[in-house]
């Protein structure tokens, strides 16, 4: 007898984005080809393409997934710094929880439904806060700037991809890592390095975010 082939195993696009973000996370921006992907998932890589045309495709579907999350957990407050540093701290805690999904915000243009979203809700905060229209456009970018380039060096301080330690972990390998800097020859980065091993945690993401705040409330 000649044996008939099973089921086709059933997909979806959730289940493809989910196995991608996993590779990404575990193997960096190389990790989520087609291939790979398909193999993770048990099927073959038609059946991928069957939801999205290539890798690039994926990534932007991955992005606006995320920033999806973030737009739709959003909780509006009476206070602007209030609101804006609510909404950075999460976007950071999503990034970290997630740094394979890093570069690909960094890496190409953030412009679907979810990215424009978030650009609004931006604006609207920022007006809130008294900035006229202009000003408010420079200043939503600055703060993107400021948590994704925040968030990329924190992320670009573990030396290999995967999921990130704890951050009382990394904050203590940085420190014992900086230790090891001569005195001598760099006395004021010694002196200076339990605050420089906090760089890549809570307290310091927290400060650079209230001085880039000060400035906007000081330049109504």
């Amino acid at each position: 007898m000649v044996a008939r082939p099973g089921p086709k195993r059933a997909l979806s696009e959730d289940e493809v984005l989910n196995a991608a973000l996993a590779l990404l996370d575990a193997d960096g921006p190389d990790g989520a080809s087609i291939r790979k992907i398909a193999g993770t998932l048990g099927v073959s890589p038609n059946a991928v393409y069957t939801y999205f045309s290539d890798k690039s495709s994926i990534e932007q579907a991955l992005v606006e997934r995320l920033l999806g999350e973030l737009n739709r957990d959003a909780v509006s407050r009476a206070d602007w710094r209030e609101d804006l540093e609510t909404l950075a701290l999460d976007l950071r805690r999503r990034l970290t929880a997630h740094p394979g999904a890093v570069p690909l915000l960094l890496g190409g243009p953030m412009n679907g439904p979810e990215a424009l979203q978030l650009g609004e809700r931006l604006l609207e905060v920022l007006a809130r806060a008294g900035l006229p229209e202009q000003a408010a456009a420079r200043a939503s970018y600055l703060i993107m700037i400021y948590v994704l380039g925040a968030v990329a060096l924190e992320v670009a301080d573990v030396p290999q991809a995967g999921a990130l330690e704890p951050e009382a972990s990394r904050i203590a390998a940085r420190r014992a890592a900086m230790t090891q800097v001569p005195s001598s020859m760099f006395p004021r980065t010694a002196a200076a390095v339990d605050v420089m091993a906090q760089w890549v945690g809570t307290e310091q993401y927290v400060w650079g975010l209230h001085r880039v705040l000060d400035g906007l409330a000081a330049s109504r």
